[in-house]
């Protein structure tokens, strides 16, 4: 279907809540954006319309219609989901240290492991939702995480996703009254502007860390930076964090970063760019509308997927701004590069725990959460280069019949492999990645110990 945009003013006062705390004479600021035809789908353009992001979301947070904190039944919540994700055997490992024997099998635990507050606090809000509008529709964006054990949960709760034809969300199915979910990864501008005109509740469970990236790369916005992001392009983060910058391109690792470094310096640094052309193919789906690699790298400023690596995002940086400095002088660095700290804590804490735990012996390593997750995929990548056997799983279900284990390796193979667990004693390091529950890895564990024969263990 054709899609004919057209440009529509909007007062933005229209988004303010009625609180008798807001100031009476605020003064109305209008501002244009670009509005989809029948199809119910939206696009925005801040580089051609005008389009201020910013007071956009400030003024959306104001409105009646929105909530990011909950409704109050916060407790009630923590109780259901603490019934239904905790587990017996992690809660066992926790109060002996992270480490515990049965039989001939010793199982260590990360330091840092599972469920961060974000991801927390994320579906706990979205439980109040359903708490809170009993009867009412409840859409939500992309899944609320990376985790197919939580996403099954709120689909039983009748939370549904917006249905997706030929790779564009169908948004016209959502109607007044209706309840609209924004993900712990939050939602792009464009999608947010399209439910705020639509007469519904929206519940916004964005990280905190992911606003704090946005808000970084609006700064950059504003002071005419290209914002290098460090992340997967089609990760929904990324994507919403896009949204709100105004120039920008994503790097996957430090290889693509390296590539338009060097195109910077005119193949000044290891050789690996090529033409302009070639450029804007190998970047085609990461960069934004109309991305001109040779005057758009001119002012550069570094953001990131908060679930990528700490240690690649901090070396991308460091690549990044020695770059400009031997391209314009150390003298002239603040003109030509900015930087924000916005790694996540919780992302570098598990990392960090991982990180030591593979030092110590362990006879290979059992890495739990959901296959789509990016947090996750680093922690086994971490197992991988340290040369432990990794086996990383997104639930119980991968393992058996048998001695036998589905899993995926970091770069995303499926791999199948029989007689994975070796016998005799042997030290099996654990991990999981932050959206992952407690009672995934504990019924994971009852799995492998069930094939080393270890009985009495009624425990998940």
């Amino acid at each position: 279907m054709a899609i004919s945009l057209q440009l529509c003013r909007v007062p933005l006062r229209s988004y303010l809540s009625s609180d008798n705390r807001v100031p009476p004479r605020r003064r109305i600021t209008t501002v244009f954006v670009r509005c989809a035809g029948g199809d119910g789908s939206t696009s925005s353009d801040s580089s051609e319309s005008g389009f201020d992001a910013k007071v956009f979301r400030h003024n959306l947070a104001r409105g009646k219609n929105y909530n990011r904190r909950g409704f109050g039944h916060k407790e009630e919540t923590l109780e259901l989901m603490n019934r239904e994700y905790t587990s017996d055997i992690i809660e066992m490992l926790k109060e002996n240290g992270n480490q515990y024997t049965w039989g001939n099998v010793t199982v260590k635990l990360a330091e840092a492991y599972g469920f961060c507050w974000g991801v927390e606090r994320a579906v706990q809000i979205a439980y109040e939702a359903r708490k809170q509008f009993p009867d009412e529709k409840i859409w939500i964006t992309n899944e609320i995480i990376h985790n197919p054990t939580v996403n099954k949960r709120l689909e039983e709760m009748e939370v549904e996703n917006l249905p997706v034809e030929e790779g564009k969300k169908r948004f016209e199915v959502v109607t007044g009254g209706d309840v609209v979910i924004l993900p712990a990864f939050g939602a792009a501008v464009d999608e947010m502007f399209t439910l705020s005109n639509k007469n519904i509740q929206i519940v916004d469970t964005t990280c905190p860390w992911v606003s704090k990236v946005w808000n970084a790369v609006e700064k950059q916005k504003k002071g005419d930076y290209t914002s290098i992001i460090h992340g997967k392009y089609a990760h929904e983060e990324t994507v919403a964090t896009a949204s709100f910058a105004g120039k920008y391109i994503v790097v996957k690792n430090m290889k693509e970063a390296m590539y338009v470094c060097d195109y910077v310096l005119g193949g000044g640094l290891n050789g690996s760019s090529s033409t302009r052309e070639e450029f804007l193919e190998k970047f085609k789906n990461a960069v934004s509308k109309g991305f001109d690699p040779d005057s758009y790298l001119v002012k550069v400023g570094i953001a990131n997927q908060t679930t990528m690596l700490k240690g690649e995002t901090e070396e991308i940086g460091k690549v990044v701004e020695r770059t400009m400095m031997r391209k314009y002088g150390v003298e002239n660095i603040n003109d030509h590069f900015i930087s924000f700290n916005t790694i996540c804590d919780a992302t570098q804490v598990r990392q960090d725990a991982m990180y030591n735990l593979v030092e110590e012996k362990l006879d290979l390593m059992l890495v739990v959460g959901g296959w789509n997750s990016s947090n996750t995929s680093h922690l086994q990548e971490i197992a991988e280069l340290r040369g432990i056997p990794s086996y990383w799983i997104d639930s119980e279900q991968r393992i058996g019949p048998g001695n036998r284990i589905a899993y995926k390796l970091n770069h995303g193979e499926l791999v199948e492999k029989e007689n994975w667990l070796p016998e005799g004693p042997i030290t099996i390091g654990v991990t999981s990645g932050a959206s992952t529950p407690d009672k995934v890895v504990g019924e994971a564990l009852v799995k492998v110990l069930g094939i080393s024969g270890e009985e009495g263990l009624q425990l998940a």
